[in-house]
This record gives C-alpha cells, structure tokens and sequence, in this order.
C-alpha cells in the first residue's frame, strides 16, 4: 500500500511541473498514510517535485516533526500538518508557486465563473493575505487551514497556492485548474476585463460537472502518460490508455 501511494505520489509531482507549477527546488506535495492518519508522506527539501524517488520521500507526523527519511524536511511542512488536522477527510496537501496565481492574487479581484475552470471555483477562493512571507510555525499553518475553511482551496497572497483533496489525483487537480481559471481571467484583463460570464443559473450544475471525480482520475491518468510519453519511458500498466484503465461513471452508457 505504502509503495503504490510513494508511486502515486512520485508521478502527482512529475504531472505539476508538467504543467507549469514547478518552482525549481521550491514547491512540495504530501499524502497521508492510510493505516496511520497522524502521518505523511512529503517531497523532502533540496530538490524538485518532479524528483522525488521512493527512497528519498520522507515520512513526517501530524506535528511537522520528520520520523523518517535521510532527505531534509521543507520549512513550510506546518501547511501540511495543520490543514490534514483540522480535515481528516483530506489525505493530500499540494502548495505550489503558480505564476499566473500568484499575478492574480496582487490584483486584489475576485476570481470570475467566466470559464469552465473558473466556474469550479465559483463558490469563492479565500485569499490568505495575514503574511506573504513563508509559513514557518504552526501558527501560521493553522491559520492557513483556518482560512481555506470548508473548501479545498486557498490562495497565498504574493505567495503561492495551496490544494487540499480527498486523493493525490483530487489535489492535483483542483491545483491545475485553479492556476487555469487565474490564467484565464488575467488574460481576460488584459483585454479589458471580463464582461460576460456563465449563468448564475447555471453554476452549481456546471460546478458539479467541472469537478466529478471520474474526470479528476481520468484526468491524472492522462497526465501521467504524457510525462511518460514525452521522456520515451514506459507507460505504467495502471495509466495506458486502455478502457478498464478508466472511470467511465459519468459517461452514460448510450
């Protein structure tokens, strides 16, 4: 269980910086351990997310402090800790340096359902604005958790994001597609602003359709096997595009 979860967590952290939200050394993503919910596994320090390997991810518990691994721990491990506290439904915690994030969050607007992406979101994203300076104690990382609230995301102002899902595909997701509907409205901005958007109406159902976990976990499958595809390695079995490989759940059968 433990290896298929490193595994997982490996390939989570090779699909974020295929898609653009790796920061050089900087940038981390945790899973909690199954059997012990008190503990994770965490990218340790020193080097990319796209780097891990099983031997130098680390173990740390529910206080920040690492129990296991040779690798240092990241500083910021308390964004972790705490938002795994204060939900025990989650079981990963992604916090990355998005570009297009990070540019919006110095705009002082509210991210607009004026795109499929931006419609997930449409319920409102925190802004955390008590510091831009890293999250150091845990303090800090309660105060994160406090702020993300009953949703799953939050933004870092000047900072950074962070993503919080049920499964490492769950985080990843919400990760991508936020930094997508920040894109997308910036880009919007730049044009003038944006003066249509979806439906008030319509957004709790497109919400629901934009977010289902079926398109989370196909979604992932997909990513994985285009990192593998583009550095010519071998597809996993678990990931080929093979239709058991697949959640069809929201798909109707005719």
């Amino acid at each position: 269980m433990t290896d298929k979860l490193r595994e997982k967590l490996i390939n989570g952290g090779r699909v974020l910086v295929d898609e653009g939200q790796g920061d050089y050394v900087w940038g981390h993503i945790s899973a909690r351990l199954p059997d012990n919910p008190n503990r994770f596994l965490m990218k340790p320090g020193c080097i990319g997310i796209e780097e891990m390997t099983g031997d130098n991810i680390i173990t740390v518990d529910i206080e920040g402090d690492k129990v296991s691994g040779d690798w240092p721990r990241h500083n910021e491990v308390y964004i972790h800790s705490e938002v795994m506290r204060a939900k025990p439904e989650i079981n990963c915690v992604i916090h990355t340096h998005p570009e297009h994030a990070i540019a919006f969050s110095s705009l002082g607007k509210t991210l607009q359902a004026m795109s499929n992406d931006g419609t997930m979101f449409s319920a409102g994203v925190p802004i955390f604005s008590e510091t831009t300076d890293l999250i150091i104690d845990q303090a800090r990382g309660k105060a994160v958790a406090k702020c993300m609230g009953q949703g799953n995301v939050v933004i870092l102002r000047n900072h950074g994001i962070v993503t919080a899902g049920t499964t490492i595909e769950h985080a990843v997701f919400l990760a991508i597609k936020l930094e997508r509907a920040c894109r997308i409205q910036l880009l919007a901005e730049q044009a003038g602003g944006p003066k249509l958007f979806v439906k008030d109406e319509e957004l709790a159902a497109k919400r629901s359709r934009t977010n289902r976990g079926d398109s989370q976990g196909n979604a992932f499958s997909y990513l994985v096997r285009r990192w593998h595809l583009r550095c010519n390695c071998e597809v996993p079995k678990e990931y080929r595009a093979t239709l058991e490989n697949f959640d069809r759940t929201g798909y109707k059968a005719k």
